[in-house]
């Protein structure tokens, strides 16, 4: 079949478009940026790319018209605390003038678990996107899912987060709150499953795994299937708001994420039934097992995507274009230069920079700077990086974005995503004469930026030779 697949480049998108490749299926992506769809060449070759903002108007032609399905993964919480309701409806609405001008029989859409009838802003916003699909000239196939874990989730870093580095939590009365967690790997089986089966039509349907568990149950379990035990204490007086510091400070999420996840979190989220279950014959993984798929594929470096490589992880939300040409004037740099011998290995050392590896000189000061700007409303170097030796464009790389990473150009560059008075980027790049050029620049926001810029000189002589001397190591 010919397939859309919106939302390509998100946490699911990236997960199930290898799936419907595996399957035999054409696959067409759309998405916002062609730039930072994080997949390797040879899968590119396997699919098309279209680029499309379902929140600007209407383009005629995008889109080719004969389509089989299409997949709405388009999501906007993370963007905003205040009108990401809105932006979902517009994008939804026009969606559905795209497909009109097309032949798709079927329009897959993932939704959230629907119980209460006073719904979260983000519950109440996918019911509405729901609702506007149902209006669309297609037949609908309405999945609605709880929490989702996997290996890169939201959900999963999360209880990773406070789990690994709170061995003792006093937290609000929001983690007794019911839930149905299911695995990465059934919501792409359930996904796959309905393609093109008319029992599905036109209907909505809810998915889990077979456990309902508390929020405090899920982070006692994930410590017991790790092997350590924490201690939580529950207290009632912890309000929304200082519910959603806590996990902006204990975990790598963003402030908007955590509004929207602590308002939907005093919901309860569990499936009504499992028709499609049923239907679709097969049965799904428990939490522990859940868990311990995430973990295979974590210690086997096999992390297909993450949600931190959203762009709405950060607040960098621009297209990357914009910022691949570095400034020339009005800026202030460091420059770093050093011949070398092995080229490969240098270029390796270049791309496993950041994560846990760190950035090869003064990791205490890269940390301290990383909770100074967690502190300043930044985000931090909780993100670390997806893949230990890959780097893909638009992939969040601790507190910086990769805007391209071109390893048969030799260039790599980020753009700085921590609070500045200004805008930061860092390049490292090999000429032709093997000779490596870093180089850390900044664009100064008036006389704060420049205050800022040399104020922490004296840091630069020791972080960035550091850096550039212990990268050139082979």
């Amino acid at each position: 079949m010919k397939i859309l697949l919106t939302g390509a480049n998100g946490y699911i998108g990236m997960r199930l478009l290898p799936q419907l490749l595996e399957l035999g299926h054409e696959v067409i992506c759309a998405v916002r940026d062609a730039n930072r769809l994080s997949i390797d060449e040879q899968t590119k070759s396997q699919l098309q790319v279209i680029e499309i903002d379902f929140l600007k108007e209407y383009t005629p032609g995008c889109i080719p018209k004969d389509i089989d399905v299409a997949y709405y993964l388009i999501h906007s919480m993370s963007s905003s605390t205040t009108d990401f309701d809105d932006k979902e409806a517009l994008s939804a609405e026009t969606f559905n003038q795209y497909m009109a001008k097309t032949q798709v029989k079927q329009v897959i859409y993932l939704s959230g678990i629907v119980n209460d009838e006073k719904l979260s802003k983000h519950l109440s916003s996918r019911k509405n996107v729901e609702d506007i699909l149902y209006q669309g000239d297609f037949n609908l196939t309405v999945l609605r899912a709880g929490i989702i874990v996997g290996s890169g989730s939201s959900s999963f870093e999360i209880i990773r987060d406070l789990c690994e580095k709170l061995p003792f939590m006093i937290t609000p009365k929001w983690v007794l709150t019911k839930t149905q967690p299911i695995a990465i790997r059934d919501v792409v089986r359930f996904l796959t499953g309905v393609i093109g089966n008319e029992k599905t039509y036109n209907d909505s349907f809810d998915i889990g795994g077979p456990n309902v568990i508390t929020y405090k149950e899920m982070l006692q379990q994930y410590a017991k299937a790790r092997g350590f035990k924490n201690w939580i204490v529950t207290v009632p007086v912890m309000t929304p708001k200082l519910s959603s510091y806590w996990l902006y400070f204990v975990t790598s999420t963003s402030y908007k994420l955590a509004i929207n996840l602590v308002d939907s979190m005093k919901m309860e989220v569990v499936a009504k039934d499992k028709r499609l279950q049923d239907l679709l014959g097969f049965e799904t993984y428990s939490y522990k097992e859940a868990i311990d798929m995430a973990f295979k594929k974590i210690e086997q470096n096999l992390v297909i995507s993450s949600w931190k490589d959203s762009m709405i992880s950060g607040r960098f939300q621009k297209n990357l274009e914009k910022y691949i040409q570095v400034p020339k004037y009005g800026v202030l740099k460091d420059v770093q230069k050093r011949k070398i011998k092995n080229t490969d290995a240098v270029l390796e050392n270049i791309w496993k920079i950041g994560g846990d590896n760190g950035w090869y000189y003064g990791n205490w000061l890269w940390r301290i700077r990383g909770f100074l700007d967690k502190l300043f409303g930044g985000v931090g170097l909780r993100r670390g990086r997806t893949h230990p030796d890959k780097i893909f464009s638009g992939d969040a790389l601790d507190f910086w974005r990769v805007l391209l990473a071109d390893k048969e150009g030799k260039r790599l560059l980020l753009f700085a995503e921590m609070k500045l008075p200004g805008e930061a980027w860092l390049e490292f790049k090999i000429d032709d004469n093997n000779i490596l050029h870093q180089t850390a620049t900044f664009r100064p926001l008036g006389f704060k930026g420049r205050l800022y810029w040399y104020s922490i000189v004296p840091f630069h002589y020791f972080i960035f030779g550091g850096m550039i001397r212990n990268i050139t190591k082979t």
